[in-house]
């Protein structure tokens, strides 16, 4: 990914609306929403959906509002028999923002410094209509943490880059951007509304083009959030995403499904190799062949999001990586999610 993060901070005078959806999530909501409404920005506003919660989320929103003025609460019901999903949530919000540049980012994120909405916001011009920015992983000393860290960087790449080379593909809701006209313009979520999960890949999936979509990469732009601490959190989250991929593009679906494939047999022919004798040392020389080379790629890579360490995990971790991701490909066929949280 040859692309270097502007290091001057562009002033932008383009008023901003950032849009949270948020379900039980006081303590979250307590803990991370200072740190937005807090921005250097000259013309923004905080829009927080609060989805049907049931705990004191309302409560934590009335007492933030009361010092910062530009926190502008939606509040949503739940309906004994209309269920509401993160979607409708978001589209209400969107609604309600007088803004024509919406930012996203979820209640559990926190920007890395008071500038996110400057250098997301300079990014909303020359016909860009989508902005995505990068979501980290803290690092904790979880057994799950690296792998998961590892994994975000490495998705990271593939749809940062996958911009570069004019055919975006997919965002990450924790941090990302687009217009309001675009939004109303493809109908929103209409499309897969009845999917509860995807509205920030499937939405970018459907609307991203050459021309219309930037990245932004700039340390102070990433926004935090802890990973998944359980085998059980972790599944139940991989398995929402993995299972709105069958709604991408056809062209998408099949280049993702090859690269996934591809590197799932170089690692079982490698090892089938070394078990049967056959030909032990020249699969060992494609190998550190081919390890050499990702290196010497991801090495700058990582380095631009937070993951440089990673770079030696790569022996382990990257088979680790193709496992997971046709393991979960198939899962995500078979399996329909029933809830956003």
């Amino acid at each position: 990914m040859a692309y270097k993060p502007r290091e001057k901070l562009s002033r932008s005078s383009k008023p901003v609306s950032v849009i949270i959806s948020a379900r039980n999530e006081a303590n979250n909501l307590r803990e991370n929403l200072p740190a937005i409404l807090e921005q250097k920005y000259p013309d923004f506003e905080v829009v927080v959906v609060n989805d049907c919660s049931f705990d004191s989320s309302d409560l934590v929103l009335e007492e933030l509002k009361e010092t910062w003025p530009h926190l502008k609460i939606v509040t949503i019901t739940e309906h004994p028999r209309f269920k509401t999903g993160k979607k409708f949530a978001l589209t209400l919000g969107i609604k309600a923002a007088k803004n024509e540049h919406l930012l996203f980012t979820d209640a559990d994120c926190k920007p890395a410094s008071l500038n996110w909405i400057s250098r997301m916001a300079a990014n909303f011009k020359g016909g860009v209509q989508i902005v995505l920015g990068y979501s980290p992983y803290t690092r904790t000393g979880n057994f799950l943490n690296p792998f998961i860290r590892f994994e975000t960087v490495k998705t990271a790449t593939n749809y940062l880059s996958a911009v570069l080379a004019g055919d975006g593909y997919m965002g990450i809701g924790r941090n990302l951007g687009y217009t309001k006209t675009l939004f109303f313009g493809a109908k929103g979520f209409a499309a897969h509304m009845h999917v509860l999960s995807g509205d920030d890949d499937l939405f970018v999936n459907q609307n991203a083009t050459p021309d219309n979509v930037a990245i932004e990469i700039h340390p102070e732009t990433f926004t935090y959030t802890e990973a998944k601490t359980t085998l059980a959190g972790w599944y139940r989250q991989k398995r929402r995403h993995f299972g709105v991929g069958k709604l991408y593009k056809a062209r998408h679906r099949k280049m993702l499904s090859l690269d996934a494939l591809s590197g799932f047999l170089f690692y079982v022919l490698f090892i089938l190799c070394l078990i049967f004798n056959f030909e032990p040392l020249l699969a060992l020389g494609i190998f550190i062949f081919r390890l050499i080379c990702q290196v010497i790629i991801y090495r700058k890579i990582f380095g631009k999001l937070d993951g440089r360490q990673f770079v030696w995990y790569l022996p382990m971790f990257d088979m680790v990586y193709y496992i997971y991701l046709n393991i979960f490909g198939v899962i995500g066929t078979f399996i329909k999610t029933t809830q956003w949280r």
